[in-house]
């Protein structure tokens, strides 16, 4: 076997430069106008949240930022409303002042915060309480700075009505706090691994935040793989490089994912008992892990009933405008099925796919994919099809 050398430092890639535009852009001194709120989209699992916590947040720091930082999948059991509301009011226990010091002292949470605002902490969003509105201006107030709030996989927060009135509440903070003023007070960014599901915070006039754009967070490039590449040298005693053409075709098969490239690797090289052809063993492996996740979601699809795939394809054809009970809807589910559905039967599929896992609903009727990565599977299978149709 190759003999081995043990690393000495974890692998990191820093994207300071990305980071410094975007916080430009929230300032709106960039190409990109980021001032009403930064919505970044990209696939799960491709370096999005690794970026917004060693990247963004210490950029943004470095600015003399207050950053909060959100991540709505972190307990998907607790309303996303309580979620956002808590890091609020974890930050704002750190600005503790004399006056709401003392008032816990003798078992107080509520207290007059600046002479002007009854705030109970324990009751933020609550009805009686504090809207989380009032408690984002009292905690600009306290800090003295300029707050920053990332909600990662925020399109989460459309599940459920409190979690919708919070993506409200954080609107009108971000309008009270900036309008008016010659600094910000607030800078939003908000993130989702699913472009149609984040879509249903901007599209509409009855939205959150209607009229707002959605950018493209751009995936990790050839730097990622070349980077990578040098720090897997020093593993091999004797030298061996990694073939950076090898690993960015291995990364691409994978979709991008560093995770799964790290995977990758670490299977091959368990593989190698000492077999010359390295790179041969992760393009193979990149291969198999690719067809494995495809051959899963064909027998997903080829094992639902005849309307739920009807269903499913206006919703991969037709996203991120696709409304169940449209004439553009109705329109597809005959297409795909060869005879039309009734609203019963479309309803009936919807809510069986969701149980399935394989479609997400926001709280106000829209529908995406649960995952992205099925969306891809489908209109690489049925693009001809597709095409056809359209």
């Amino acid at each position: 076997m190759t003999p081995m050398t043990p690393m000495t430092e974890p692998f990191s890639y820093r994207r300071e430069s990305l980071a410094q535009s975007y916080c430009d852009a929230l300032e709106g001194r960039g190409l990109l106008d980021a001032t009403s709120g930064l919505f970044l989209a990209a696939p799960r699992r491709t370096g999005k949240s690794t970026f917004l916590r060693e990247d963004l947040i210490p950029a943004m720091m470095q600015r003399g930022w207050e950053p909060l930082y959100v991540d709505l999948w972190s307990d998907r059991a607790q309303d996303p409303a309580e979620l956002i509301v808590s890091v609020v009011r974890n930050a704002l226990n750190r600005y503790d002042g004399p006056v709401l010091k003392a008032a816990k002292k003798v078992g107080l949470d509520k207290v007059s915060v600046l002479g002007s605002l009854s705030l109970d902490l324990s009751k933020i969003g609550q009805p009686g309480g504090a809207t989380l509105a009032d408690a984002l201006e009292t905690l600009q107030q306290q800090s003295g700075k300029c707050l920053a709030l990332l909600v990662d996989e925020a399109q989460h927060a459309l599940s459920t009505k409190d979690g919708t009135n919070a993506m409200f509440a954080i609107k009108a903070a971000r309008d009270r706090l900036n309008q008016g003023t010659r600094v910000r007070g607030l800078h939003l960014v908000l993130t989702g691994s699913n472009r149609d599901k984040l879509a249903h915070l901007v599209l509409r006039k009855n939205e959150p935040f209607f009229g707002a754009g959605i950018t493209r967070f751009p995936l990790l490039d050839r730097g990622f793989v070349e980077a990578y590449a040098q720090w897997l040298k020093p593993q091999f005693a004797d030298g061996r490089e990694f073939s950076v053409d090898t690993l960015e075709r291995a990364f691409e098969l994978v979709g991008r994912r560093p995770e799964m490239l790290k995977r990758l690797v670490g299977e091959s090289v368990a593989e190698l008992g000492g077999a010359p052809a390295l790179d041969e063993l992760i393009a193979r492996n990149a291969r198999q892990l690719q067809d494995r996740s495809w051959r899963e979601f064909e027998s997903t699809y080829n094992a639902l009933p005849p309307p739920q795939r009807a269903v499913l394809d206006a919703i991969a054809r037709l996203s991120p405008g696709y409304e169940p009970f449209s004439e553009a809807s109705f329109e597809a589910y005959q297409l795909a099925l060869g005879k039309p559905l009734n609203n019963s039967a479309v309803q009936s599929a919807l809510d069986a796919l969701r149980e399935k896992e394989l479609i997400w609903r926001a709280g106000r009727g829209d529908y995406a994919f649960e995952d992205d990565g099925l969306r891809a599977w489908y209109l690489e299978k049925f693009q001809h099809h597709v095409q056809q149709q359209n």
